[in-house]
């Protein structure tokens, strides 16, 4: 019997908690990375607040790391999956093999050119005095685990739409899991200070690397990597990036959004007020990671049906999202409102680290709860193909809304200003999305019955 691909047959609510728990978990696990890190170093008494500080200001690099990492892996995979659900094996095939030599290749740049220019770039990121040492040791071994993150990153997402999420999540259990491992070993142990907490990075990547190449080459995948779909194709290359480019803009802006933040912040607050941003930065990713953990699950499902002309089954697969993602951002946001002081205090006690951390926390977060309609909102569009309205809505909060309101409202405010233009870009991005959403589910598939 000729083997029928889940995705396109089994009830929806049951395959968004088969693929999207597996990545739910996975991300919010993944995320320890940077929070663990962030524990360790902030706990250290040869680090403490600067370290933090350096961490936080060398976090734009990271992030652009990150942002190729989706480039080309989110933006194969949907090609992948699409390929998958109209029944074109080969071209499927093909898409996962120009996704790894882009990933392998890029993870090459950016280690060569990163080293070259690392110093120049944090201190234009705001790093100077006590802190850029500490983010420059930080950076210059984080960048020689560039191919690894970025490989990682991105086959992850053809293992989920090979259809096994599970294997996806255990790559980012063991990524992480060897971090916070090693962590306390050569920050503590060795007291390698900085340099340990990112030497701990680079090996728990390569080891998540190593995994994902491994569930390619082997029995366990229905699709493989095989070298004649190693060469770069032109146009597949130009699809790929197109597709990949909302997801990975959100990131660019996150990039810039952060360095903007940072920069500011040291104006109106000093190092302490970067040391606890960071602080803020890492619970709302554990906040969020979640929701992006969902989207992923969500994507190969929505993509599927779409390739397959299903498009009942992608409204549904995309409100039972939307559901999804709004209650988890509101379950950890009544955290957040409840135990703000507790929260900052696992990172660092500095009174008045502890002090601005829990108001930056309060005002920040304000209005998270809204968030998850428009990160699944975008992603339906980058799944359906129609990267333009996706990279459209995924730039509107970083870029279109919160980096001209970290520019104008300390202006008129102060420090202030600077808190509160988060809720305010949340708010007007929540909106148009919505909308946008609305009229995008309804044009898809009219008078479409197929189920």
């Amino acid at each position: 019997m000729d083997y029928v691909n889940p995705l396109g047959v089994e009830k929806i609510h049951k395959l968004l908690v088969r693929f999207s728990l597996p990545a739910i978990v996975g991300m919010t696990v993944n995320s320890l990375y940077n929070v663990v890190d962030r524990i360790f170093i902030g706990n250290s008494p040869d680090l403490g607040a600067d370290g933090l500080a350096g961490i936080t200001v060398a976090f734009p690099l990271m992030i652009l790391l990150l942002s190729v990492g989706i480039l080309f892996g989110l933006g194969g995979a949907t090609i992948f999956s699409i390929r998958l659900g109209e029944g074109r094996q080969e071209a499927a095939e093909h898409a996962l093999g120009n996704a790894f030599t882009l990933l392998a290749a890029s993870g090459v740049l950016f280690l060569l050119l990163g080293q070259a220019f690392v110093r120049p770039l944090l201190a234009a990121f705001g790093a100077g005095g006590t802190v850029l040492p500490h983010a420059v040791a930080y950076m210059r071994v984080v960048l020689f685990g560039a191919v690894f993150q970025m490989g990682s990153i991105g086959l992850n997402n053809f293992i989920r739409a090979d259809g096994n999420p599970k294997i996806a999540m255990q790559t980012m259990f063991l990524g992480a899991g060897t971090n916070i491992l090693l962590d306390p070993v050569f920050i503590f142990g060795l007291r390698m200070g900085m340099a340990g907490a990112a030497l701990a990075t680079v090996l728990a990547q390569g080891l998540s690397y190593a995994w994902v190449v491994s569930y390619f080459l082997g029995k366990r995948s229905r699709s493989k990597l095989r070298l004649r779909h190693l060469r770069p194709e032109p146009g597949l290359v130009g699809r790929i990036a197109v597709l990949g480019l909302p997801e990975s803009s959100l990131q660019v802006a996150n990039s810039l959004l952060n360095a903007i933040l940072n920069k500011s912040l040291f104006v109106y607050g000093g190092a302490v007020a970067v040391s606890a941003m960071g602080i803020v930065n890492s619970l709302q990713m554990l906040l969020l990671l979640p929701v992006i953990g969902l989207r992923q699950g969500l994507q190969p499902i929505v993509s599927f049906n779409f390739g397959a002309g299903k498009h009942l089954r992608v409204k549904q697969a995309v409100r039972l999202g939307l559901a999804a993602a709004t209650g988890m951002v509101a379950a950890g946001y009544i955290v957040t409102r409840i135990f703000p002081e507790q929260l900052v205090g696992l990172f660092n006690r500095e009174p008045e680290l502890l002090h601005f951390g829990a108001r930056a926390i309060r005002a920040w977060l304000l209005l998270m709860p809204v968030v998850g309609v428009q990160i699944v909102g975008a992603s339906f569009f980058q799944a359906t193909g129609r990267y333009r309205s996706a990279l459209f809505l995924t730039l509107t909060r970083q870029l279109l809304l919160l980096v001209p309101a970290l520019l104008v409202f300390p202006r008129l405010w102060g420090l202030e200003g600077l808190l509160h233009a988060a809720p305010f870009a949340d708010f007007f991005s929540f909106a148009l999305t919505a909308v946008w959403l609305h009229f995008g589910l309804q044009g898809l598939g009219k008078g479409a019955t197929k189920e």
